[in-house]
């Protein structure tokens, strides 16, 4: 089925949001994507593409003119190694970002607004043990994020439901689980758990040392969910007419250490594990798919093995165009 309208992307040239733009563009909308920066690792499909600082309102007004619907998905973000360590930034920024970009799209007429929220908007006292119970979307109250990033995104959604309720903008909220795929950060300290173990096994493979280090015992539990299948249930969200918040992500629940063993079988090499300090986040975090279902009838698909193999191959070939460049 193919679509009309002008659409924005802010945070286009991130991750999710550059494969969300080309996804877009094949539906048939007129796509503008903003963000600080391009695409690092391909060029945009965006019709149009505004290098735009989201902090600042007059780039929000400027982004959000002339669309129908916006997704927003720009945030100052990055793995638990970066998150844990910049709370003041990311919760200055983000609030800038959030409150700027839903106010400009309300100052401009946009019909449609999905927010893109995170699972770390739930309770560290309900995730304290590796064998977590799947959270349901009503967990995240009462309120104890763990970090300033997960109470940014819980404020940013309370913002989204009271401008439905007071200005009758269309919004959408979305909770991400752990999302990643080919394109996304994979070295510089920002990159989460699945691109960082890619990258070293890849280059635990390449130097033949083959004994990478984890943060912690590795015991530490979490559920991925690959890309494409990301950002198929965005597109569904934002066409159903469901305005709470909503879990996307997948509901296997794996440890660091089992997520490790995967890698290293996919890429051909027997890793030993080096446990050493680092930041672990919560103890354990999964996805309760049950409302998921309900609403849009359908959930991811795409097995952690398969987007694995993508994400390895993608990262491998990163990182052996990385060596050969500081060779050269």
């Amino acid at each position: 089925m193919a679509y009309t309208g002008k659409v924005l992307v802010t945070g286009a040239g991130g991750f999710i949001g550059h494969h969300l733009v080309s996804e877009l563009k094949r539906q048939g909308y007129w796509v503008r994507g903003a963000d600080l920066k391009y695409p690092e690792y391909n060029t945009t499909d965006a019709h149009e593409f505004l290098q735009l600082d989201l902090r600042r309102w007059e780039h929000c007004v400027q982004a959000t003119e002339g669309v129908d619907e916006v997704y927003a998905l720009a945030a100052d973000m990055g793995g638990m190694g970066f998150i844990s360590a910049h709370h003041a930034q990311i919760l200055h920024n983000n609030s800038l970002i959030n409150l700027h970009t839903l106010e400009a799209a309300r100052t401009n007429g946009v019909k449609r607004y999905l927010y893109t929220s995170s699972a770390c908007v739930y309770p560290e006292y309900k995730q304290l043990d590796t064998q977590v119970t799947p959270l349901k979307e009503e967990d995240a109250y009462p309120a104890q994020p763990q970090d300033a990033y997960g109470w940014e995104k819980l404020i940013a959604e309370r913002l989204c439901q009271h401008y439905r309720e007071d200005y009758h903008i269309e919004t959408r909220i979305v909770r991400f689980h752990n999302i990643f795929g080919p394109l996304g950060t994979w070295d510089g300290g920002r990159e989460k758990a699945p691109a960082a173990i890619c990258r070293k096994v890849a280059v635990a493979k390449l130097n033949g040392a083959h004994e990478i280090d984890i943060w912690g015992d590795g015991e530490q539990t979490r559920s991925f969910c690959y890309i494409d299948d990301c950002v198929t249930g965005i597109c569904k969200l934002m066409r159903s007419t469901y305005t709470e918040p909503l879990n996307l992500g997948q509901d296997r629940l794996i440890s660091i250490n089992e997520l490790t063993d995967l890698v290293a079988h996919i890429a051909g090499v027997r890793i030993a594990k080096a446990h050493v300090p680092g930041p672990q986040g919560v103890r354990g975090r999964n996805s309760d798919n049950t409302r998921l279902r309900q609403v849009l009838g359908w959930e991811p698909a795409i097995s952690l093995e398969e987007g694995l193999a993508r994400t390895y191959q993608w990262i491998e070939t990163q990182v052996r165009q990385d060596v050969k460049a500081k060779a050269a």
